[in-house]
């Protein structure tokens, strides 16, 4: 809150002044009604994204899920979700909803970029597909096995196209092609500088990070879960 209250501008723009322009400032009206309306042909995405507009609650994983899904799977500039998704928390908090959203658009430039996964987190937090079938119960007919990817099924045309969307994006090349535009503006020139004095004003004090807006060198243990991260998702 007090992040907000020194920089109220986090609510418009972006942290970092250096993803400025990077994403449309007018958003895929097609792709975010989609979005918006858990009708993007992700499963878990959708079944999130509905069970949140019936309850008005999400775990923060989810919540972070769905903004990283608009943000880097669909490219959409962050306000138009952020807003979305504030009329329907019922714990909206503007000083913690703001931080978030951008955080996990990757646009505060002094945190990890982390891009989710949408089938992954579905395989791991749903296995035998209970709480899709539950928000999407188009999908009711579809085995296990296919339950978080459909479109893999070979009876998918029995329900894709029908009752239910075929993806609106292939979520791995749209992943892929994010990753690569949001790491260009993190090697820009004058990356570094902005980030430090981000760092600075608004990084924990705890956390022992370097205000150098890069991120640090893992130590061998953790290369390989960081390679697992930046190459599938998380």
């Amino acid at each position: 809150m007090q992040k907000l209250e020194d920089e109220p501008r986090l609510e418009f723009e972006n942290l970092h002044p250096a993803y400025g322009g990077v994403r449309p400032a007018m958003p895929n009206r097609t792709r975010l009604e989609a979005w918006a309306a858990g009708e993007t042909g992700l499963p878990f995405v959708d079944a999130c994204m509905r069970a949140l507009a019936a309850t008005g609650w999400m775990n923060f994983r989810m919540r972070a899920m769905l903004m990283a899904v608009s943000s880097y799977h669909l490219w959409l500039d962050w306000r138009k979700p952020g807003e979305h998704l504030a009329r329907l928390f019922t714990d909206y908090e503007p000083g913690i909803h703001w931080p978030q959203v951008q955080m996990q658009s990757g646009t505060t430039g002094i945190n990890t970029v982390r891009i989710y996964n949408p089938v992954k987190q579905g395989h791991d937090q749903d296995p035998q597909g209970r709480f899709v079938r539950r928000w999407v119960p188009e999908l009711a007919a579809v085995p296990d096995n296919h339950i978080h990817e459909p479109w893999k099924w070979e009876n998918a045309n029995t329900v894709l196209g029908q009752g239910y969307p075929f993806p609106i994006v292939d979520h791995l090349a749209a992943a892929k092609e994010a990753r690569q535009k949001i790491w260009a503006v993190r090697r820009g020139e004058d990356f570094r500088s902005g980030a430090a004095a981000i760092q600075k004003k608004h990084g924990s004090r705890k956390s022992g990070m370097p205000m150098t807006g890069r991120r640090r060198r893992p130590a061998a243990a953790d290369q390989l879960s960081l390679l697992a991260e930046t190459e599938a998702g998380s």
